[in-house]
């Protein structure tokens, strides 16, 4: 396991103040909840005000894809976080959700030219996904919701907005 977590530099820089919407999987709930409630303390320790609407619900990991998209392509939004978790059973299903979702994130991405962050847990047993959505500096929610912001910031550099 890598410890080289990677740090979101320290003062970013907006044109203006971001606005980010967050879909969380009810699928795991147990999990995306927490990873869900670690995006959220990422965004208020930032400084990142967040509406309740902001944050919306899909069923599973799978459906992610389409919603970011939408989102995305509202224009409302600067960026958009996806959180979910798939923990792999007996059968093949957990390769078949993962790799939809992964895939289909990062093609919305590039389809919208708006950050999409992968914040979808993909564990081989229950006690990883727990870990990883824990309520302190390692939550994978807080990681996903810190690229999406620093892409959203670089993105606004470079395009000179």
């Amino acid at each position: 396991m890598s410890t080289n977590i990677p740090s979101t530099p320290a003062t970013l820089e907006f044109a203006h103040p971001p606005r980010v919407a967050i879909v969380v999987s009810r699928f795991n709930e147990n999990v995306t909840h927490g990873l869900r409630d670690g995006a959220l303390a990422w965004l208020g320790e930032h400084d990142i005000s967040m509406r309740d609407e902001d944050v919306m619900y899909a069923p599973g990991a799978y459906e992610l894809p389409l919603l970011a998209q939408a989102l995305a392509r509202t224009g409302r939004y600067d960026g958009v976080v996806c959180l979910g978790c798939v923990i792999k059973g007996d059968t093949a299903h957990f390769e078949f959700i993962s790799l939809g979702a992964a895939v289909g994130l990062q093609q919305a991405a590039l389809n919208t030219e708006v950050p999409i962050a992968f914040g979808v847990l993909t564990t081989y047993t229950d006690e990883q996904a727990v870990v990883r959505s824990r309520d302190d500096v390692h939550n994978k929610g807080r990681e996903a919701v810190a690229a999406c912001v620093e892409s959203i910031a670089l993105l606004q550099k470079i395009r000179g907005c």
